[in-house]
């Protein structure tokens, strides 16, 4: 029979692991929306991306899914960068607005090659950590949530190193705060926006290959992650980074203890729920009005 402390600790540590995903995911969006001021639709295209580098990597050199971060970020960041520089700087003025049809229509362009290339059926990647655990608290905890949970705090960790210790750090949060007074300053403003929109895009692709162990790829598997990375961002605050992390943690706890202790069956509709509540009783966020702060 299983102990009550154990029973309590199972889901708790479900709950740690899958917060982190959503932690990332919604860090990039958020990101792109502080600094830019663009609603990124493509987001959980690009996270795909992150998983069809790494199942494509698997198959061709038998590359281990984590090392093909190695890869599968500077090629989200190469790609944020030139779809900013040759498609979302080209909006001038309607950035905002024709930022969401384009990146909608980048999505739908992502999707469907990665439909021709690679087919529409489920796909995955067969690695013998995949099923293996580790003991935690007394629970058996799956070696890849715990990695994706590792990973997750050591690129938020990064990320936050890079905003506040490094001249490229204050060039973006300068953008963020006041583009005009950036420029002044010889912050080339559209420079800072491209790195910004390729990190946002390299963070999706490092969250799609942490989770490919873990599930299955299939050309729309975006489309799900896009809906959370906005119920993290709106929980925490538009253009919220701390506000996104905390968000992924409020998310992932409610989605985890309502499967665990009310029914498995609707376990994304706990989080919608909680979305509602947080737009009806506090629109602006859990953390207040923040947007175009990073």
């Amino acid at each position: 029979m299983e102990s009550p402390s154990r029973r309590f600790f199972r889901p708790w540590c479900r709950a740690c692991s899958r917060a982190g995903w959503y932690a990332l995911i919604g860090v990039g969006l958020s990101l792109i929306f502080g600094v830019m001021n663009v609603i990124n639709f493509a987001h959980g295209d690009f996270l795909a991306i992150g998983m069809f580098i790494s199942l494509a990597l698997f198959r061709a050199v038998g590359l281990d899914p984590y090392l093909s971060l190695l890869v599968a970020a500077p090629a989200g960041f190469a790609l944020g960068f030139v779809i900013q520089r040759f498609v979302l700087s080209r909006l001038g003025d309607r950035l905002h607005e024709g930022s969401m049809l384009a990146t909608l229509g980048l999505g739908l362009i992502i999707s469907n090659s990665l439909l021709l290339g690679f087919g529409a059926q489920p796909q995955n990647i067969n690695v013998a950590y995949a099923t293996k655990t580790v003991q935690f608290a007394g629970v058996q905890v799956s070696i890849p949530l715990l990695v994706a949970g590792l990973g997750t705090l050591a690129v938020i960790a990064a990320l936050n190193a890079l905003l506040y210790r490094t001249e490229l750090g204050r060039a973006i949060r300068a953008t963020a705060q006041n583009p005009l007074g950036a420029e002044l300053q010889g912050v080339k403003t559209s420079t800072i926006q491209a790195i910004v929109f390729g990190l946002g895009v390299a963070f999706a692709a490092i969250a799609g290959v942490l989770l490919m162990p873990l599930l299955y790829a299939y050309p729309t598997v975006g489309e799900n992650y896009t809906t959370k990375a906005f119920i993290v961002t709106v929980l925490g605050g538009l253009g919220n980074l701390p506000g996104a992390v905390v968000g992924g943690l409020v998310l992932g706890t409610i989605e985890s203890l309502g499967a665990f202790y009310i029914n498995n069956n609707y376990r994304d509709a706990y989080g919608l729920v909680a979305f509602l509540l947080v737009l009806l009783l506090k629109p602006e966020g859990l953390f207040g009005r923040t947007v175009k702060r990073v």
